[in-house]
């Protein structure tokens, strides 16, 4: 048996050069299907919502899209697709990934395993944060916070040392953990993932789009779970299925900033994404017409059913730029300041 503590156990699983999962040639799309595959109305949303923050900075000369954990670039080619000519001519898209570039990518995207610094524009990491290695932990019998241990070959569990002073502050502040087997996912470094990737702005909006939750709903049973061929499966970390874990998005929020946590659905909905079926005189006018509007909302439907795809969290940060139109109406905007 191998027995490591999560972190290092995902980092190898997920990332290793030679056998890790996300190196894998059929890529994430291979394994399971996210917002991007199913449909390309959830790129048409985000070249949208993109198009406003343009706006919003009072279209710069350069307008910068950064798609970070771009997979195989699919978000990155359909909203390049949905763009004028006008803003193509001015747009610095950006894939960051540890993966290689992917073969089609258009030429003018720049493709890079680091968010680049100095950029004006929106930044987008879509189903990311999730996969940023994370440890774990469980309250002992005698009330002691201890780091959760995997067998990388088996997927068992034990209790380990008891968790660093860091750790057990962290989980204080966002995860209060008291009572003998209580579980705690430490999102120290998602948080630290997320404000490396703010910093990159100088001036736009970053959006971080995941499974979540926050202070009043944390998932009492941890959220750790195993991805292959299209089915959930025990979180082994052998390389061989994705490793995930929700994110704690209230934690992870960058402090100073404007800032909203939302539902994808409200989120596209704000945006112009609906699942509303078209009207059935359509269908006597303009039968083609008609079929495809209807399935047009049985892909909007998908993207905004609040018990799929639907519930996927939005954090969403304003950068030294006022927030867009669409969003700006939602409630729940605050600044953070702890």
């Amino acid at each position: 048996m191998t027995w490591m503590r999560w972190a290092p156990a995902m980092a190898q699983a997920l990332y290793d050069p030679d056998s890790g999962f996300y190196r894998r040639p059929e890529g994430p799309a291979g394994h399971f299907r996210t917002s991007v595959h199913a449909s390309r109305r959830f790129a048409r949303a985000v070249a949208g919502l993109l198009l406003e923050v343009d706006a919003a900075l009072g279209r710069p000369e350069e307008l910068a899209f950064v798609d970070v954990g771009a997979g195989r670039g699919e978000l990155l080619t359909g909203v390049l697709a949905e763009l004028p000519a006008g803003v193509l001519a001015r747009l610095r898209p950006y894939g960051v990934e540890i993966a290689d570039r992917p073969a089609g990518l258009p030429s003018t995207a720049l493709w890079t395993d680091e968010v680049p610094r100095g950029l004006t524009g929106l930044l987008f990491a879509n189903e990311w944060l999730d996969n940023v290695p994370l440890d774990a932990g469980e309250v002992d019998e005698e009330g002691v916070l201890r780091y959760r241990e995997v067998d990388t070959a088996t997927g068992e569990e034990r209790l380990g040392e008891p968790v660093s002073a860091a750790d057990a502050a962290w989980a204080g502040r966002w995860w209060p953990a008291r009572e003998p087997g209580d579980l705690v996912e430490f999102g120290a470094p998602r948080d630290a993932a997320w404000a490396r990737a703010v910093a990159g702005l100088d001036r736009g909006l970053a959006v971080a789009v995941d499974y979540g939750h926050t202070a009043d709903r944390r998932p009492p049973f941890g959220t750790l779970a195993g991805f292959r061929d299209g089915r959930e499966v025990a979180p082994v970390p052998d390389g061989s299925c994705d490793v995930t874990a929700h994110v704690a998005l209230d934690s992870a929020a960058v402090s100073g900033l404007h800032s909203l946590w939302t539902t994808q659905r409200d989120a596209l909905r704000a945006l112009g994404v609906s699942g509303a079926r078209p009207p059935l005189a359509l269908a006597s006018t303009d039968p083609a017409g008609y079929l495809r509007a209807l399935g047009g909302a049985g892909e909007g439907a998908e993207l905004t059913d609040p018990a799929g795809l639907g519930g996927f969290g939005w954090l969403v940060q304003a950068v030294r730029t006022p927030v867009p139109e669409s969003l700006e109406s939602m409630p729940g905007w605050q600044t953070l300041t702890s």
